[in-house]
């Protein structure tokens, strides 16, 4: 989670650790926001070739490999079909930047917890996250689709362009759903708010919340 901004929970409540179980239970999958190069879709001819991704209903890309630490480069995951551990990501385009679309704002939502899955899958799917310095391989969007402005922001951008929105857990004693969300931080706000500010064109569209 190095360099993700995240939901953190903090237990006030002794039962939290004392009571039946000494743990909070998940109760919904977690989500995330993220800023990847390209526009995941599946009218893509390119993706419908990529082992591993499918797409469900609403535009929903499905990422399902398996993880595993990288050979020589111990700091780093790889996407394979052999070893490993089963991973699967979904992922949701939200908003899109340039004309044509050079970079989306995505929302996943991971079955599984890897280390870097959504890093990983994105990059894997050939959409790195905006200001990734391992997977994202120092792209920048196409100069004739943003303006300088825009590409700037995007390059001076210092961390992968990825938030943790949304956590669910159970509570610890009424055993109730309880849900929390937070906005992007500010550096992620303001490159977001610089897109839609200065390039050519910026597309809207709505997150379809996937069902439990």
């Amino acid at each position: 989670m190095r360099y993700c901004t995240i939901v953190v929970r903090i237990c006030l409540v002794s039962a939290v650790w004392h009571g039946p179980g000494s743990r909070t239970e998940s109760t919904r999958t977690p989500s995330y926001l993220a800023l990847c190069f390209g526009v995941p879709d599946a009218n893509d001819p390119r993706l419908r070739g990529v082992r591993g991704i499918s797409f469900e209903s609403g535009n929903v890309m499905r990422i399902t490999t398996q993880l595993a630490r990288h050979k020589t480069d111990r700091q780093r995951q790889v996407a394979l079909f052999q070893g490993g551990r089963h991973a699967v990501t979904r992922v949701l385009s939200v908003e899109q930047f340039g004309a044509p679309g050079v970079l989306t704002l995505v929302k996943c939502w991971l079955e599984t917890g890897r280390t870097h899955q959504i890093r990983v899958h994105m990059a894997y799917a050939g959409h790195g996250l905006v200001g990734d310095p391992v997977y994202g391989r120092r792209r920048k969007p196409a100069a004739r689709a943003m303006s300088p402005d825009a590409v700037a922001a995007v390059q001076s951008f210092p961390r992968q362009a990825l938030h943790a929105a949304e956590l669910g857990l159970q509570h610890p004693t009424r055993h109730e759903p309880m849900s929390f969300r937070v906005d992007p931080p500010a550096d992620m706000a303001n490159l977001l708010n610089q897109l839609r500010k200065v390039a050519d064109q910026s597309i809207r569209g709505l997150a379809i919340p996937l069902p439990l």
